[in-house]
């Protein structure tokens, strides 16, 4: 059996942590010099016992279960005068590990996340979410609507104002010398993009992250997702793609780019290594016309599985992966995720026509920047100089938000840090999850790494038999913070399934970009048969 971190399981050696009293009086009195602050509720939960806000809390209707005994704590800011925003609290009762750890959201939604707060409790850590100023659905932006200090909230201020007074309330909760040791952060989604944007704008929040799928360009990628529908809207076009085409798209790129990484497994390992054949999905004479297109179909795929590139041949949005299914975002129902944001954050008006979506419209919101989301200042050099840690990835078959996104802000990283003399491997390691979809989930590939996000049958946290900083990324994330070791890979699993109890069905290892898993040898269902290379 492997084992967790010592200092996750047992605390800090000699030291002594004593917690108040799980009452709102006690967190009143510890929010006193704050007036914009008051406590929604404070609520002890026993050893096993479950908490939430299943009810109301929209984008996460599950509660978290099978909690380690703590306090649940419900905060609400005012932010401005006619907004605020909520944040909650899980500080563990004994087992407090004398760190602090915030986790993130998804989409356009607001709620608080009780669920990865649990996950991650069972860690030891005293762990925080906000529901960044309102209650909705993932792709609802209508609270938007002409409301900009919302959209500010959800930007980033909810954020930093919730990592800034849960670490205020923690350090007087516990009675410790030294208060909290280090502060970390996991999300996934526009939770990382929340967690690029918080050490971007303030490098001191935290010691290290790890962020899965950043939506960080905020514009481009709600742009991007509406351009990608658009291209596929109209069903008397002969262009259009009836969606029932897509299983045979998708699996022409699976007998074509599987092969070329050097293992026939239904894992495509390198989509941008993949030399890809559009000319083979054509109809012939003898096709089956629901399996194959036109070549005014073929016109609109090319176009999917290529960079958006537009006016002055300016680079607007990176190219989905091949293999990746069109389905979300060349569906019968175009996402609000990507018209959403034009109607309510840009034009103010819900009966903006999106069918006459131009790129001029991109140009405007790029002018607004609605509430500052977007993540893109490249230089992270004060995170290197603070000795703080950052690991990202991006499932490499990611169909809401493009896998060229990370790739590409990578690189942007790289640009603007090697000119200064940052060797960025020293602060800052991305990965690719081949296979994997948004965040979470593969039908093949090994995809699981016990990060934010990734919730997985019969597990309460970490990865089952695998509790160590070599298969799952917190613990890594962990390592590399306080022991100086950098994961030079990451070791996936992929359990039957996707439930723990039924066992393991294949792990592979994870490199660190660009280097690649390549195998090598004897049971490809095995991690020890693969070895990270570089490229050349």
């Amino acid at each position: 059996m492997h084992r967790l971190l010592t200092i996750l399981l047992t605390g800090v050696a000699g030291s002594t942590v004593v917690a108040a009293e799980c009452t709102t009086e006690v967190f009143a009195a510890i929010l006193k010099s704050h007036p914009d602050a008051q406590v929604n509720f404070a609520e002890a939960v026993p050893k096993n016992g479950s908490f939430g806000q299943a009810e109301t809390d929209i984008p996460f209707p599950t509660n978290a279960t099978n909690l380690p005994a703590l306090c649940a704590v419900g905060i609400n800011v005012k932010s401005s005068e006619n907004s605020s925003y909520n944040f909650g609290l899980f500080l563990p009762d004994t087992t407090w590990n004398e760190r602090f750890l915030a986790t993130g959201n998804g989409g356009f939604g607001g709620g608080i996340n009780w669920p990865d707060m649990g996950i991650l409790s069972q860690y030891g850590f005293a762990t925080m979410s906000t529901d960044t100023g309102h209650i909705s659905d993932v792709e609802d932006g209508s609270w938007g609507l002409n409301a900009p200090e919302s959209i500010i909230d959800w930007a980033h201020r909810a954020m930093h104002g919730s990592v800034v007074l849960a670490k205020e309330i923690i350090n007087t909760y516990y009675s410790t010398s030294d208060g909290i040791k280090y502060s970390y952060y996991a999300g996934c989604s526009t939770g990382g993009r929340q967690g690029l944007k918080e050490i971007q704008m303030y490098p001191d929040s935290f010691d290290g992250i790890s962020v899965g799928a950043p939506a960080w360009w905020t514009v481009h990628l709600a742009a991007n997702t509406l351009q990608l529908g658009l291209y596929n809207l109209q069903e008397s076009a002969p262009e259009h793609i009836d969606p029932s085409i897509f299983p045979a798209i998708v699996a022409e790129m699976e007998k074509q780019c599987d092969p070329q990484d050097g293992l026939v497994d239904g894992i495509i390992s390198d989509p941008y290594g993949c030399n890809f054949n559009f000319e083979a999905l054509l109809c012939t004479p003898s096709s089956d016309p629901a399996a194959c297109l036109t070549p005014a179909q073929l016109t609109t795929i090319y176009k999917f599985y290529n960079a958006w590139i537009d006016v002055n041949e300016t680079y607007v949005f990176p190219a989905v992966t091949l293999g990746t299914d069109p389905g979300f975002s060349m569906g019968s129902n175009l996402s609000p995720l990507g018209f959403g944001l034009f109607q309510y954050w840009i034009y103010n008006n819900s009966d903006w026509d999106y069918t006459k979506f131009t790129y001029s419209d991109v140009q405007f919101a790029d002018s607004i920047n609605p509430g500052h989301a977007t993540a893109d200042n490249f230089d992270l050099s004060p995170s290197s100089e603070r000795g703080s840690k950052i690991l990202m990835y991006h499932g490499a078959a990611d169909p809401l938000i493009p896998t060229g996104s990370s790739v590409y802000f990578y690189k942007q990283v790289l640009q603007t840090l090697i000119p200064k003399g940052i060797d960025v491997l020293d602060f800052y390691r991305f990965f690719l999850i081949p296979g994997m979809n948004h965040c979470s989930g593969s039908n093949l590939a090994p995809w699981y790494i016990g990060s934010a996000s990734q919730p997985i049958n019969g597990a309460t946290h970490s990865v089952p038999g695998y509790e160590d900083a070599d298969h799952d990324i917190i613990l890594a994330m962990v390592r590399w913070v306080e022991e100086g070791k950098a994961p030079d890979q990451l070791i996936a699993t992929k359990f039957v399934n996707d439930t723990a109890t039924l066992g393991i069905q294949r792990q592979r290892p994870l490199c660190p970009y660009p280097k690649q898993a390549k195998y090598v040898s004897g049971d490809p269902e095995s991690s020890d048969s693969w070895e990270c290379r570089s490229l050349y």
